[in-house]
Protein backbone atom coordinates (compact mmCIF):
# COMPACT_ATOMS: atom_id res chain seq x y z
CA UNK A 1 0.00 0.00 0.00
CA UNK A 2 1.74 3.03 -1.30
CA UNK A 3 4.96 1.03 -1.14
CA UNK A 4 4.42 0.82 2.54
CA UNK A 5 5.70 -2.83 4.35
CA UNK A 6 3.10 -5.29 5.43
CA UNK A 7 4.22 -4.93 8.53
CA UNK A 8 3.69 -0.86 9.05
CA UNK A 9 0.13 -0.75 7.46
CA UNK A 10 -0.79 -3.59 9.92
CA UNK A 11 -0.06 -1.38 13.17
CA UNK A 12 -1.43 1.55 11.78
CA UNK A 13 -4.69 -0.68 10.99
CA UNK A 14 -4.52 -1.66 15.07
CA UNK A 15 -3.42 1.52 16.49
CA UNK A 16 -7.20 2.78 14.34
CA UNK A 17 -8.78 0.54 15.74
CA UNK A 18 -7.04 0.46 19.44
CA UNK A 19 -8.28 4.52 19.63
CA UNK A 20 -11.78 3.62 18.17
CA UNK A 21 -12.04 1.26 21.05
CA UNK A 22 -10.84 3.68 23.38
CA UNK A 23 -13.20 6.52 21.96
CA UNK A 24 -16.51 4.21 22.31
CA UNK A 25 -15.46 3.80 26.26
CA UNK A 26 -14.90 6.88 26.69
CA UNK A 27 -18.70 8.07 24.96
CA UNK A 28 -20.09 4.76 25.83
CA UNK A 29 -21.96 6.38 28.81
CA UNK A 30 -22.88 8.98 26.93
CA UNK A 31 -24.40 7.01 24.28
CA UNK A 32 -25.99 4.46 26.82
CA UNK A 33 -27.95 7.69 28.70
CA UNK A 34 -28.66 9.33 25.14
CA UNK A 35 -30.54 5.92 24.51
CA UNK A 36 -32.50 5.75 27.44
CA UNK A 37 -33.47 8.82 27.36
CA UNK A 38 -35.13 8.53 24.04
CA UNK A 39 -36.52 5.37 25.24
CA UNK A 40 -38.03 7.11 28.34
CA UNK A 41 -39.27 9.98 25.91
CA UNK A 42 -40.94 7.43 23.89
CA UNK A 43 -42.39 5.69 26.77
CA UNK A 44 -43.85 8.69 28.28
CA UNK A 45 -45.21 9.78 24.81
CA UNK A 46 -46.94 6.50 24.40
CA UNK A 47 -48.37 6.90 27.37
CA UNK A 48 -49.73 10.23 27.29
CA UNK A 49 -50.99 8.72 23.94
CA UNK A 50 -52.72 5.81 25.64
CA UNK A 51 -53.90 8.46 28.45
CA UNK A 52 -55.32 10.43 25.66
CA UNK A 53 -57.18 7.62 23.89
CA UNK A 54 -58.46 6.10 27.09
CA UNK A 55 -59.83 9.71 27.82
CA UNK A 56 -61.31 10.15 24.80
CA UNK A 57 -63.11 6.77 24.74
CA UNK A 58 -64.17 7.64 28.46
CA UNK A 59 -65.89 10.95 26.94
CA UNK A 60 -66.94 9.53 24.20
CA UNK A 61 -68.93 6.77 26.24
CA UNK A 62 -70.03 9.05 28.65
CA UNK A 63 -71.01 11.72 26.06
CA UNK A 64 -73.19 8.91 24.76
CA UNK A 65 -74.45 7.69 28.11
CA UNK A 66 -75.36 10.99 28.73
CA UNK A 67 -77.38 11.87 25.21
CA UNK A 68 -79.02 8.17 25.55
CA UNK A 69 -80.41 9.53 29.04
CA UNK A 70 -81.71 13.21 27.55
CA UNK A 71 -83.73 10.63 24.86
CA UNK A 72 -84.64 8.47 27.66
CA UNK A 73 -86.01 11.62 29.87
CA UNK A 74 -87.28 13.40 26.39
CA UNK A 75 -89.59 10.10 25.41
CA UNK A 76 -90.58 9.37 28.94
CA UNK A 77 -91.90 13.31 29.07
CA UNK A 78 -93.57 12.92 26.13
CA UNK A 79 -95.16 9.80 26.44
CA UNK A 80 -96.27 11.24 29.62
CA UNK A 81 -97.53 13.97 27.79
CA UNK A 82 -99.26 11.67 25.39
CA UNK A 83 -101.10 9.57 28.04
CA UNK A 84 -102.35 12.28 29.86
CA UNK A 85 -103.74 13.68 26.14
CA UNK A 86 -105.25 10.51 25.58
CA UNK A 87 -106.87 10.42 29.55
CA UNK A 88 -108.51 13.35 29.10
CA UNK A 89 -109.25 13.37 25.35
CA UNK A 90 -112.61 13.26 24.51
CA UNK A 91 -114.44 13.81 20.93
CA UNK A 92 -113.28 16.70 19.23
CA UNK A 93 -115.17 19.84 19.63
CA UNK A 94 -117.21 21.17 16.65
CA UNK A 95 -115.17 24.34 16.38
CA UNK A 96 -111.72 21.64 16.22
CA UNK A 97 -113.31 19.39 13.53
CA UNK A 98 -114.22 22.49 11.42
CA UNK A 99 -110.40 22.95 12.00
CA UNK A 100 -109.50 19.82 10.97
CA UNK A 101 -112.17 20.05 8.09
CA UNK A 102 -110.07 22.73 6.59
CA UNK A 103 -113.49 24.86 6.96
CA UNK A 104 -113.22 28.38 7.18
CA UNK A 105 -116.16 29.08 9.36
CA UNK A 106 -117.13 29.39 12.91
CA UNK A 107 -119.61 27.33 14.84
CA UNK A 108 -122.52 30.17 14.27
CA UNK A 109 -122.20 29.78 10.52
CA UNK A 110 -122.42 25.81 10.59
CA UNK A 111 -125.46 25.72 12.64
CA UNK A 112 -126.83 28.85 10.36
CA UNK A 113 -125.89 26.14 7.35
CA UNK A 114 -127.41 23.23 9.53
CA UNK A 115 -131.22 24.62 10.14
CA UNK A 116 -130.73 25.71 6.17
CA UNK A 117 -130.06 22.14 5.23
CA UNK A 118 -132.40 20.39 7.60
CA UNK A 119 -135.39 22.87 5.90
CA UNK A 120 -134.46 22.05 2.19
CA UNK A 121 -134.64 18.72 3.04
CA UNK A 122 -137.76 18.88 4.67
CA UNK A 123 -139.42 20.65 2.03
CA UNK A 124 -138.02 18.48 -0.33
CA UNK A 125 -139.60 15.29 1.34
CA UNK A 126 -142.62 17.08 1.35
CA UNK A 127 -142.94 17.80 -2.07
CA UNK A 128 -142.38 13.88 -2.80
CA UNK A 129 -145.35 13.94 0.31
CA UNK A 130 -144.31 12.73 3.07
CA UNK A 131 -146.91 13.37 5.84
CA UNK A 132 -145.75 16.17 8.10
CA UNK A 133 -145.18 13.91 11.10
CA UNK A 134 -142.39 12.80 9.44
CA UNK A 135 -141.12 15.40 8.72
CA UNK A 136 -140.18 16.32 12.00
CA UNK A 137 -137.81 13.26 11.17
CA UNK A 138 -136.19 14.61 8.16
CA UNK A 139 -135.32 17.86 9.32
CA UNK A 140 -133.90 16.43 12.41
CA UNK A 141 -131.56 14.63 10.33
CA UNK A 142 -131.12 17.52 8.04
CA UNK A 143 -129.98 19.72 10.85
CA UNK A 144 -128.34 17.26 12.79
CA UNK A 145 -126.72 14.48 11.05
CA UNK A 146 -126.39 15.67 7.12
CA UNK A 147 -124.27 18.64 8.27
CA UNK A 148 -121.80 16.66 10.29
CA UNK A 149 -121.49 14.02 8.50
CA UNK A 150 -120.28 16.16 5.37
CA UNK A 151 -117.74 17.38 8.15
CA UNK A 152 -116.17 14.29 9.08
CA UNK A 153 -116.18 13.22 5.38
CA UNK A 154 -114.17 16.85 4.84
CA UNK A 155 -111.93 16.03 7.43
CA UNK A 156 -110.98 12.53 6.44
CA UNK A 157 -110.19 13.46 3.29
CA UNK A 158 -108.19 15.99 4.48
CA UNK A 159 -106.02 13.87 6.44
CA UNK A 160 -105.70 11.22 3.74
CA UNK A 161 -105.00 14.18 1.50
CA UNK A 162 -101.82 15.30 4.47
CA UNK A 163 -100.92 11.69 4.78
CA UNK A 164 -99.88 11.39 1.23
CA UNK A 165 -97.46 14.68 0.73
CA UNK A 166 -96.60 14.63 4.23
CA UNK A 167 -93.38 12.41 3.48
CA UNK A 168 -92.53 14.44 0.40
CA UNK A 169 -92.31 18.06 2.90
CA UNK A 170 -90.31 15.98 5.09
CA UNK A 171 -88.17 15.28 2.36
CA UNK A 172 -87.93 18.19 1.25
CA UNK A 173 -87.22 19.26 4.63
CA UNK A 174 -84.28 17.13 4.57
CA UNK A 175 -82.55 18.16 1.94
CA UNK A 176 -82.64 21.83 2.78
CA UNK A 177 -81.01 20.83 6.20
CA UNK A 178 -77.98 19.25 4.40
CA UNK A 179 -77.61 21.62 2.14
CA UNK A 180 -76.96 23.84 5.06
CA UNK A 181 -80.17 26.01 5.40
CA UNK A 182 -81.36 26.00 9.43
CA UNK A 183 -84.71 24.27 10.51
CA UNK A 184 -87.01 26.93 10.55
CA UNK A 185 -86.19 27.61 7.00
CA UNK A 186 -86.93 24.10 5.64
CA UNK A 187 -90.43 24.63 7.72
CA UNK A 188 -90.76 27.98 5.87
CA UNK A 189 -90.28 26.43 2.94
CA UNK A 190 -92.87 24.02 3.04
CA UNK A 191 -95.29 26.53 4.27
CA UNK A 192 -94.55 28.49 0.93
CA UNK A 193 -94.02 25.51 -1.69
CA UNK A 194 -96.33 23.09 -0.03
CA UNK A 195 -99.47 21.53 -1.12
CA UNK A 196 -102.92 21.83 0.83
CA UNK A 197 -103.22 20.14 3.18
CA UNK A 198 -99.81 20.41 4.13
CA UNK A 199 -98.91 23.91 3.20
CA UNK A 200 -101.59 24.98 5.94
CA UNK A 201 -100.13 22.92 8.89
CA UNK A 202 -96.54 24.51 8.32
CA UNK A 203 -97.65 27.94 8.19
CA UNK A 204 -99.52 27.66 11.52
CA UNK A 205 -96.33 26.53 12.61
CA UNK A 206 -94.18 29.45 11.44
CA UNK A 207 -97.11 31.67 12.53
CA UNK A 208 -96.40 29.89 15.87
CA UNK A 209 -92.75 30.35 15.71
CA UNK A 210 -93.67 34.44 15.12
CA UNK A 211 -96.06 34.52 18.05
CA UNK A 212 -92.57 33.82 19.98
CA UNK A 213 -93.50 29.48 20.80
CA UNK A 214 -90.22 27.71 20.43
CA UNK A 215 -89.92 25.17 17.04
CA UNK A 216 -90.85 21.64 19.23
CA UNK A 217 -93.67 23.38 20.47
CA UNK A 218 -94.73 24.98 17.69
CA UNK A 219 -93.94 21.57 15.99
CA UNK A 220 -96.11 20.02 18.69
CA UNK A 221 -99.55 21.95 18.11
CA UNK A 222 -99.66 20.50 14.97
CA UNK A 223 -101.43 17.75 16.34
CA UNK A 224 -104.17 19.89 17.13
CA UNK A 225 -105.52 20.46 13.94
CA UNK A 226 -104.31 17.15 12.57
CA UNK A 227 -104.51 14.50 15.06
CA UNK A 228 -102.92 11.68 13.17
CA UNK A 229 -99.42 9.70 14.62
CA UNK A 230 -97.99 10.73 12.11
CA UNK A 231 -97.67 14.38 12.97
CA UNK A 232 -96.89 13.29 16.28
CA UNK A 233 -93.93 11.19 15.31
CA UNK A 234 -92.53 14.40 13.89
CA UNK A 235 -93.22 16.49 16.87
CA UNK A 236 -91.36 14.12 18.84
CA UNK A 237 -88.22 13.75 15.92
CA UNK A 238 -88.30 17.65 16.54
CA UNK A 239 -88.19 17.43 20.68
CA UNK A 240 -85.89 14.78 20.85
CA UNK A 241 -83.54 16.82 18.57
CA UNK A 242 -83.87 19.93 20.31
CA UNK A 243 -83.50 18.62 23.97
CA UNK A 244 -80.81 15.81 23.00
CA UNK A 245 -79.01 17.24 19.90
CA UNK A 246 -78.04 14.64 17.29
CA UNK A 247 -78.17 14.56 13.61
CA UNK A 248 -81.71 15.74 12.78
CA UNK A 249 -81.27 15.30 8.80
CA UNK A 250 -81.14 11.59 9.20
CA UNK A 251 -83.61 11.14 12.30
CA UNK A 252 -85.95 13.11 9.33
CA UNK A 253 -85.08 10.78 6.75
CA UNK A 254 -85.70 7.93 9.06
CA UNK A 255 -89.31 9.32 9.48
CA UNK A 256 -89.98 9.71 6.09
CA UNK A 257 -89.05 5.89 5.58
CA UNK A 258 -91.11 5.05 8.26
CA UNK A 259 -94.22 6.86 6.98
CA UNK A 260 -93.77 5.42 3.53
CA UNK A 261 -94.00 2.37 5.19
CA UNK A 262 -97.04 2.63 6.94
CA UNK A 263 -98.37 4.10 3.66
CA UNK A 264 -97.61 0.80 2.04
CA UNK A 265 -98.90 -1.45 4.71
CA UNK A 266 -102.27 0.37 4.79
CA UNK A 267 -102.36 -0.23 1.14
CA UNK A 268 -101.64 -3.64 1.49
CA UNK A 269 -104.31 -3.93 4.42
CA UNK A 270 -106.90 -2.18 1.94
CA UNK A 271 -105.75 -4.24 -0.96
CA UNK A 272 -106.54 -7.23 1.01
CA UNK A 273 -110.16 -5.94 2.82
CA UNK A 274 -111.49 -5.21 -0.15
CA UNK A 275 -113.48 -8.17 -0.96
CA UNK A 276 -114.98 -7.77 2.54
CA UNK A 277 -115.77 -4.42 1.44
CA UNK A 278 -117.46 -5.38 -1.65
CA UNK A 279 -119.75 -7.77 -0.24
CA UNK A 280 -120.55 -4.90 2.32
CA UNK A 281 -121.57 -2.20 -0.51
CA UNK A 282 -123.33 -5.24 -2.54
CA UNK A 283 -125.44 -6.33 0.80
CA UNK A 284 -125.93 -2.72 1.72
CA UNK A 285 -126.98 -1.90 -1.90
CA UNK A 286 -129.44 -4.84 -2.36
CA UNK A 287 -132.25 -3.31 -0.48
CA UNK A 288 -132.52 -0.98 -3.09
CA UNK A 289 -131.55 -3.03 -6.27
CA UNK A 290 -135.16 -5.25 -5.11
CA UNK A 291 -137.35 -2.03 -4.35
CA UNK A 292 -136.39 -0.86 -8.02
CA UNK A 293 -137.06 -3.86 -9.19
CA UNK A 294 -140.53 -4.71 -7.95
CA UNK A 295 -141.43 -1.36 -8.58
CA UNK A 296 -140.79 -2.67 -12.08
CA UNK A 297 -142.75 -5.28 -12.57
CA UNK A 298 -145.40 -4.50 -9.83
CA UNK A 299 -145.40 -0.47 -9.26
CA UNK A 300 -148.74 -0.88 -7.46
CA UNK A 301 -147.56 -3.42 -4.73
CA UNK A 302 -144.24 -1.35 -4.22
CA UNK A 303 -145.75 1.65 -4.13
CA UNK A 304 -147.60 0.96 -0.50
CA UNK A 305 -144.62 2.02 1.14
CA UNK A 306 -144.67 5.51 0.30
CA UNK A 307 -148.37 6.05 0.50
CA UNK A 308 -149.42 4.73 3.54
CA UNK A 309 -148.57 5.49 7.23
CA UNK A 310 -147.59 1.56 7.73
CA UNK A 311 -145.44 1.78 4.81
CA UNK A 312 -143.88 4.88 6.11
CA UNK A 313 -142.94 3.37 9.54
CA UNK A 314 -141.59 -0.01 7.84
CA UNK A 315 -139.57 2.47 5.67
CA UNK A 316 -138.34 4.19 8.64
CA UNK A 317 -137.57 1.07 10.84
CA UNK A 318 -136.05 -0.58 7.99
CA UNK A 319 -133.44 2.75 7.52
CA UNK A 320 -132.73 2.50 10.53
CA UNK A 321 -131.59 -1.63 11.25
CA UNK A 322 -129.72 -0.45 7.62
CA UNK A 323 -127.87 1.62 8.89
CA UNK A 324 -126.88 -0.58 11.96
CA UNK A 325 -125.96 -3.35 9.94
CA UNK A 326 -123.96 -1.05 7.34
CA UNK A 327 -121.89 0.56 10.41
CA UNK A 328 -121.27 -2.91 12.01
CA UNK A 329 -120.24 -4.11 8.55
CA UNK A 330 -117.78 -0.76 8.72
CA UNK A 331 -116.14 -1.70 12.00
CA UNK A 332 -115.47 -4.96 10.91
CA UNK A 333 -113.47 -4.10 7.77
CA UNK A 334 -111.91 -0.83 8.91
CA UNK A 335 -108.39 -1.81 10.15
CA UNK A 336 -106.53 0.44 12.18
CA UNK A 337 -102.08 0.58 11.47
Amino acid sequence: MFGLPVSVVAMIALAGLAAGGVLYALFLTDIENEQKKKRRLANIRTQKTDTASRKAVIDRASEGAKRKKQIQDSLSELEERNAKREQGATRPSLKQMLTQAGLRIDTKQFYLYSVVSGAALSLLMAMVGVPFLYLVGVFFVGTVGVPRWAVGFLRNRRMKAFLNEFPNAIDVIVRAIKSGLPLNDGLRLIAAEAREPVKAEFRRIVEAQQLGLSTPEACGRMYQSMPLPEANFFAIVIQIQASAGGNLAEALGNLSRVLRDRKKMKAKVAAMSMEAKASAAIIAALPFIVTGLVYLTSPAYIMLLFTTNTGYMILGVSAVWMAIGVFVMRQMINFEV
